[in-house]
């Protein structure tokens, strides 16, 4: 059967999930909606992706199947209120706002609702994203399942508990940035020893691209694969253990920690 999906808000995650939707085929261009009080961003988005659009954000509870509140976490009891009586019995919302629960979101419709929340990352946009994403108990197996099959259709999936969603949002859905510096710092490294910037950053984030999917294809554990490419007095162990005397690991682990205490502050 075929579903509606309908955006309410067209942020840059927003508009990474349009793109993951509609570059994979999951669904027609015809079948997206969107709304969102900037109407430049509107035609902006129609123009690169050519969905529908809407002025008012009740027409998009009105019209839609599957509806993503993709706005920042202090406009949810607004909206809600806004599109609470319009929203379809058998709709699925979908949240993808950090620090908003479930609970609180049911506390805004005031009644029976189906609700998901989700916690993608930018890769969604190249088809490789990863989401995490958590279920009241009004969705049945049946539309996890369907879901699932839309997140999977730009990237990977993990159902969780919605206790873990906070701890998934700083491994997931910001790691991408820590990735980026990782490369961007390789890339310097080379430019340092007279490799152009170009060739450098192609080198760096191939790696980086080949090295995650050893360990998603392989399912080895990553330090059996570190181990793989350290010979004994080589140049790749000297090259970790210089990680390790300037705290490598532990900067990785104390970044986590500081997204954590943001997201609780």
């Amino acid at each position: 059967m075929k579903r509606r999906i309908g955006f309410i808000g067209t942020g840059n995650m927003a508009r990474a999930i349009i793109g993951g939707i509609v570059k994979s085929g999951y669904a027609n261009s015809d079948d997206v909606y969107a709304s969102n009080r900037s109407i430049a961003k509107l035609i902006d988005i129609k123009e690169e992706y050519g969905i529908n659009l809407f002025e008012e954000n009740v027409s998009i509870a009105e019209n839609c199947d599957i509806i993503f509140l993709s706005i920042t976490p202090d406009m949810y009891p607004e909206v809600i209120e806004e599109i609470r009586d319009a929203v379809r019995e058998d709709a699925i919302i979908i949240h993808i706002a950090a620090g908003q629960t479930i609970s609180q979101s049911e506390k805004h419709f005031q009644r029976k609702i189906k609700i998901a929340k989700a916690m993608p990352n930018t890769p969604v946009n190249v088809g490789e994203g990863m989401t995490s994403i958590s279920f009241n108990q009004f969705v049945s197996v049946e539309e996890k399942e369907e879901v699932r099959a839309l997140f999977e259709s730009f990237g990977k999936v993990e159902f969780i508990d919605e206790s873990l969603m906070d701890i998934a949002s700083a491994v997931g859905g910001s790691s991408p940035a820590f990735v980026y510096v990782f490369i961007e710092a390789l890339a310097d490294a080379a430019v340092l020893y007279g490799m152009p910037r170009d060739n450098a950053y192609k080198i760096a984030a191939q790696t980086v691209l080949g090295s995650a999917k050893m360990v998603l294809d392989l399912d080895e554990h990553p330090g059996k694969l570190k181990d793989d490419v350290c010979s004994p007095g080589g140049t790749t162990i000297a090259s970790v253990a210089s990680l390790e005397e300037n705290g490598f690991r532990s900067a990785i682990i104390e970044a986590v920690k500081a997204n954590m205490g943001k997201l609780k502050s």
